[in-house]
Formats: structure tokens, sequence, C-alpha cells
């Protein structure tokens, strides 16, 4: 079994903790998965959520929070181990948080909710890799071939997030219907056999990442086949010791079945996979007055929006659920006890 290489480390498993934001994969989580194999991702959207000053100064609070919360992980994961982070497209100020996570000098950044067009800019000279997160070839062929025409620049990783993923996803809303919904598997190999042209052209290797929907080591063992490296998880962390959300929301997922999943609309402007919990049958009815702007969606207008997205994660994550937004994957359903990383990820491996 061969782990995912970034740079001049190496993983010994296969297998990527996705970033969930706010606040759900900060530093505990990251950190762990790493120590046991894995590759931790932060996010960082509203990292600086539990600074003194956020509610002054979110974008300060944000770009002050990310060292603290890289040094954090690397302590409990070790200094030969990788972080990476999960940043935003859509965030207003994308650049400046792509920089200081540069700065902290972050194995890896994985970045989508957008396309990173410029993410090059900022990484080239320095150690830390970039990877775009796609939804399909097309989409894969736009970043990639972008990057070396304006930049010269060769992906350092591709992550493929299919339809079954949590959070905001890169599907329009029809896309998602039963009947009509892409397979993972399909664009896996579309991607695999387009990044070997890629592979054999520059002589780079291009790791390529399948996520969402992604629940055993049967699933991790049929995309590995398929000629992926490894693979992409984010729900499955959730209920564990270590995950850094609050017992409300790690119970909100036990306590989820199947027909709870809803794809709702987000002020981001993307469709997205989630609880239909109370604030979501809430703001079926009526707007959530937004009281404060955080200034952290390029594409949120704060007059038409329904709700403050930032506001309804902190909720959820700090466990005001019932106010709050849970964003999950399409098996949350089968969760039904928290368990530790390290027994997750053994779990995970047993028949790779």
């Amino acid at each position: 079994m061969r782990g995912i290489k970034v740079g001049n480390k190496m993983s010994k498993y296969p297998i990527i903790q996705g970033g969930m934001g706010v606040g759900v994969s900060m530093h505990n989580l990251a950190g762990n998965v790493s120590k046991e194999g894995g590759i931790g991702i932060i996010s960082t959207a509203d990292i600086g959520y539990q600074e003194e000053d956020f509610e002054k100064n979110p974008i300060k609070s944000n770009l002050r929070a990310i060292g603290k919360e890289i040094q954090k992980a690397r302590s409990i994961a070790g200094e030969d181990k990788i972080i990476g982070v999960n940043i935003m497209v859509a965030l207003k100020n994308y650049a400046d948080i792509v920089r200081e996570c540069v700065k902290q000098k972050i194995d890896l950044i994985i970045s989508g909710a957008g396309i990173p067009k410029e993410l090059p800019e900022y990484v080239q000279g320095t150690d830390t890799k970039i990877a775009p997160i796609v939804s399909s070839l097309r989409c894969c062929k736009l970043i990639v071939e972008h990057w070396i025409k304006k930049y010269n620049y060769i992906a350092d990783m591709i992550v493929i997030e299919g339809p079954e993923a949590g959070g905001h996803l890169g599907f329009k809303r029809e896309e998602l219907e039963e009947d009509v919904k892409p397979k993972l598997e399909d664009i896996t190999v579309e991607v695999i056999n387009y990044i070997k042209q890629i592979e054999m052209k520059t002589g780079k290797n291009i790791p390529v990442i399948a996520a969402g929907g992604i629940w055993d080591s049967k699933d991790i063992k049929r995309f590995l086949n398929l000629g992926a490296s490894g693979v992409q998880m984010a729900t499955r962390f959730v209920a564990t010791n270590e995950c850094d959300a609050s017992i409300e929301f790690k119970n909100a997922y036990i306590n989820a079945k199947e027909e709870d999943i809803k794809i709702i609309k987000s002020p981001v402007g993307m469709p997205g996979r989630a609880i239909n919990n109370n604030f979501i049958k809430k703001i079926e009815k009526e707007n959530y007055k937004i009281n404060r702007c955080y200034n952290c969606i390029k594409t949120c207008d704060v007059l038409k929006s329904p709700y403050c997205i930032t506001k309804a994660l902190i909720n959820s994550v700090k466990g005001n659920i019932d106010n709050g937004l849970i964003f999950c994957g399409s098996n949350v359903g089968k969760i039904k006890h928290i368990i530790s990383v390290h027994d997750l990820i053994q779990e995970l491996v047993c028949e790779l």
C-alpha cells in the first residue's frame, strides 16, 4: 500500500481528511489524522472565529489564527508529517489567506468553491504544493491548461469531488437529480486518463484523489484500482473524538437518517448538502435577519441573502444546532457512533 506524496513528504496511507468549515476540521482533527498516517486538512473558512476580536475584526482574526492552527497541528502530527489547508476561492480575501498559509510553510493547499485561476502566482518559488478541486474533466482541463499556459505551473495534485460530497457542490442543482447524477467513478477515470497525458508531456507525477461518498475500505480499494492515488474523506471524520466540532454537532451526525439529508442553496451561490434540521426548515419559511456582515464571501449579497452563512456555521460548530447549518456528505445516515481517528483509519485501511 502506497501513501500520497506531497513534495518531499509521503503519507503512510492514501487518505486525505477533507477540509470542513467553519471550525470542524481545525488543528486537533488535522494533526491527529496526519499523526496516524493520513493527510490532515485544516479549513481556513472563518478560521479565527474563536479569536477574541473576531466579531470586531474577522479578517485580521482569520489571518492571525492560520499560523496558530498550523503550528498546533504540526505539534500533534510531527514535523515529518503532511499538513494541508482548504481555501475556498469564493472568500473575499482569498489571496491574503493563501499568502499567509504559504508564509507559514503549509505543505499543501487544496482549493475549490470556485476556480483557483491565480493560485500558482502565490506559491511559485516555495515548497507549498497546490491542488484544485474539480467536479468534471472539463473543469480539470480548464484549470490545468490555464496554469500551464499562464504560469508554466503543473498542478501538484488533482482532487475530484463528486456529487455525493458534503458542503458546497460543484454541480448545478439539476445535475444532482438521481437519474442524471454523474458517477464519481466515471469522472475519476476520465480525469486520470487526461492527467496521464499531462504526466507524459511534462514528466511530472500528479496524484489524482477521488472524493465524495467514499465510505469504507472497499470503496477506497475500488478507486485505487481505477488508478486514483488516494481518496479524500470528510464526513466520517466528524464522528471522531478528535474532531474540533462540538459534541452537539457530532451527535447531529449520529442521529441523522438518510431521509434527513437535503440539497440547499447556499449564499455562496452553489448548492450544498446538509442535514435538514430546524434551521433549514426555518429559512424555507422566512429569511434570518442579518445583523452583521463578516465580509467572507464574494458572491453573497447581504440585502438578498436568506441568512448569514458564517453565523449559521459558527452556531452549529459551537453546538447551537437549531440555529445553525450542518453540512454533511451523502453517507451521514450510516454513522452510528464516535470513535478515535486511530481506529477509524485502521478500519479504512484494513482491506488495502
